[in-house]
């Protein structure tokens, strides 16, 4: 019974993100011609200048120091970890987009990377062949003919829009594994992903650093591989032109908490 007071507080605050969003969407105007909706570039470069200047200051070289201390098999396993924690969530998003296939092979990797894998410290599913079916809200708020809405940038986390803001809140208060887990685990569970971020920005650094500190405006390149690869994953067109694509371009300031 004490979870049912939470639980319903989440769904209430997830439900008013949704409303949110469908709003702003709603209002949000159309795209310029260059296909990008971005009437508050003012003060999304301004929240893109701080997050470029907490990069400089304390994440690039936090992720080099991580790497270089922590062993690549520790990091691997922190970052398995971390992605097993997410597949519950993957599961509910399949679901809610009526992707019931995508559910059950989701199901099938959880089991197998929490009993063979170690408590999923190897990904066993991976190299089984069980495809990797990661979602999240902002595809499934898609799936359900939401229009992505403005471009923004978030605080700490970076590139989004106004629909895939609102899905990773939903996301986070809808958590099944962090609904679930004690308090203890959470905090540890969270730790993880901080661990599990810095790894990804220490070996994905050339992309990023040449993006964010080697373009001639990283706002404005930053947003265009955001939104052209973002519309890439949810198949409304090509990659971020096969440049970045063949680059493997990681969202410099992903959301460690986002499922």
């Amino acid at each position: 019974m004490g979870l049912k007071k939470p639980l319903t507080s989440a769904r209430a605050r997830a439900l008013g993100m949704v409303a949110a969003v469908a709003v702003l969407s709603a209002c949000a105007g159309a795209p310029g011609p260059d296909g990008i909706n971005d009437p508050f570039e003012a003060s999304n470069r301004e929240v893109h200048a701080f997050n470029k200047a907490l990069d400089r200051a304390v994440l690039r070289p936090a992720a080099r120091g991580y790497g270089a201390v922590v062993p690549d098999p520790v990091q691997r396993a922190v970052g398995n970890v971390v992605d097993t924690l997410d597949v519950p969530g993957d599961i509910v998003n399949n679901l809610l987009q009526g992707r019931i296939g995508h559910a059950a092979e989701n199901t099938l990797r959880l089991g197998l990377n929490l009993t063979f894998g170690l408590l999923g410290t190897i990904d066993l599913a991976t190299a089984a062949g069980m495809p990797d079916r990661s979602t999240d809200f902002g595809e499934t708020l898609h799936a359900w003919g939401v229009g992505e809405g403005v471009y923004l940038e978030r605080p700490f986390t970076g590139p989004s829009t106004a629909r895939d803001a609102a899905g990773a809140l939903v996301d986070l208060a809808l958590n099944p594994v962090r609904l679930a887990l004690p308090e203890r685990e959470a905090v540890v569970a969270a730790a993880a992903r901080v661990l599990s971020l810095l790894g990804d920005r220490n070996r994905f650094s050339a992309t990023i650093d040449s993006i964010l500190y080697d373009s001639a405006d990283s706002y404005a390149q930053s947003r265009l591989l955001y939104l052209q690869n973002r519309r890439f994953e949810l198949g409304q067109g090509t990659a971020a032109g096969t440049a970045a694509a063949d680059a493997g371009f990681i969202d410099p300031y992903e959301d460690p908490y986002a499922q």
